[in-house]
């Protein structure tokens, strides 16, 4: 099985930046699409961006379109999530997640490893 290790959250002003990164355990992380999910207080986890296994269909939520960025590299079992112009509405846990699908829409069910999480806060 994979497991995921979430890092890089912290607290940030408004129009700042942050840089998210999930390691993962194994030696198959580059047969699994990879995913971003954010859940705010009180509110559902919600889908923030995928990368297939080859990094050449990435998708991103309306919300985060233009601002996130999302990568990996195979060869550090790494995916990357560049995250500019933040909005105080981006504040939440942001988890990472994978699945064994080579193509994966933004469902939570979708994705079978979750990592921890880690928060992520946005002042105004």
């Amino acid at each position: 099985q994979v497991q995921l290790v979430e890092s890089g959250g912290g607290l940030v002003q408004a129009g700042g930046s942050l840089r998210l990164s999930c390691a993962a355990s194994g030696r198959t992380f580059g047969s699994y699409t990879m995913g971003w999910f954010r859940q705010a207080p009180g509110k559902e986890r919600e889908f923030a961006s995928s990368i297939s296994w080859s990094g050449a269909s990435p998708n991103y939520a309306d919300s985060v379109k233009g601002r996130f960025t999302i990568s990996r590299d195979n060869a550090k079992n790494t995916v990357y999530l560049q995250m500019n112009s933040l909005k105080p509405e981006d504040t939440a846990v942001y988890y990472c997640a994978a699945t064994k699908k080579p193509f994966a829409l933004g469902q939570t069910y979708e994705y079978d490893y979750w990592g921890q999480g880690t928060q992520v806060t946005v002042s105004s």
